[in-house]
């Protein structure tokens, strides 16, 4: 019996045909140690062609693949830049983008929510007429109130009141009268109460207004005086009027002696 017959030939057999046993067990069976698995390349065989995987030696010891030359290392540099510069723009519109769509949401929603509030304005005054006649009992005042709380947590700020300084920015004037009492224009009544929605003015508060007396203009104090230097002037020439006319007298006396002198001529 050959050892071909068993199966022992072709690679994992020795020149004359002896079987070749290769341990690879991974615990040593005399120390109990686990052994390091060796890992056998196979020998290339004298004048056999390199593998396609590897790449014959360049001059120097160097590869073709790494000795590229500068100019397409500088191309491939300008097209990273330009790539990257587009990504930076990019990324640029997008984040100006997000904002003006999150502004404009915003306002979007502060209009709709101003605009609803606007049409329960009414509503609100009739609740404060009702308060302030002692009408606001029973179910009615729990529904009022529940309103109110509703309205206040949507942002609606009810403002005005008495003795507050007149803004026209937030105040609208129906009432207006003078008083000794304020040193300012104060709202001395509130008609109707404003409602601000954050920094947005839904309705203006109606108040009556009262400021302090204002002086008499100086202008019409300057009109009325003559000037002081043409007032004697005017003095001496009156005297001097009332003078002649007192004494008649005397202007005829040079007429009638002249009169005498020519009667006397004639005798």
């Amino acid at each position: 019996m050959t050892a071909g017959s068993h199966g022992f030939g072709g690679p994992g057999s020795s020149e004359y045909g002896e079987p070749v046993f290769r341990d690879k067990r991974r615990i040593d069976p005399e120390t109990g140690e686990v052994r390091e698995p060796r890992d056998a390349a196979p020998s290339t065989p004298a004048g056999a062609p390199p593998a396609a995987d590897e790449a014959p030696a360049g001059p120097a010891g160097t590869t073709p693949g790494a000795a590229e030359s500068d100019g397409d290392v500088a191309k491939l540099e300008a097209e990273l830049a330009e790539r990257t510069a587009d990504l930076q723009r990019l990324q640029a519109e997008y984040v100006n983008y997000k904002r003006r769509v999150d502004r404009d949401r915003q306002v979007v929603k502060d209009t709709t929510v101003a605009s609803v509030l606007t049409a329960l304005l009414p509503v609100l005054d009739d609740i404060g007429r009702a308060r302030e006649h002692d009408e606001l009992t029973g179910g009615f005042k729990a529904v009022a109130e529940s309103f109110e709380r509703t309205v206040s947590g949507l942002g609606l700020e009810a403002f005005g009141a008495v003795g507050d300084a007149f803004d026209p920015r937030i105040h609208e004037a129906l009432m207006h009268q003078y008083s000794d009492e304020v040193t300012e224009p104060v709202a001395q009544a509130v008609l109707q109460v404003g409602y601000r929605l954050g920094d947005r003015i839904v309705r203006p508060a109606r108040v009556a207004v009262v400021e302090p007396e204002h002086p008499a203009p100086a202008a019409a104090e300057d009109a009325v005086p003559a000037p002081a230097e043409e007032a004697p002037a005017s003095a001496e020439d009156a005297a001097s009027r009332s003078a002649h006319e007192a004494e008649p007298g005397e202007d005829a006396g040079p007429q009638d002696g002249g009169a005498d002198d020519a009667a006397e001529g004639r005798s």
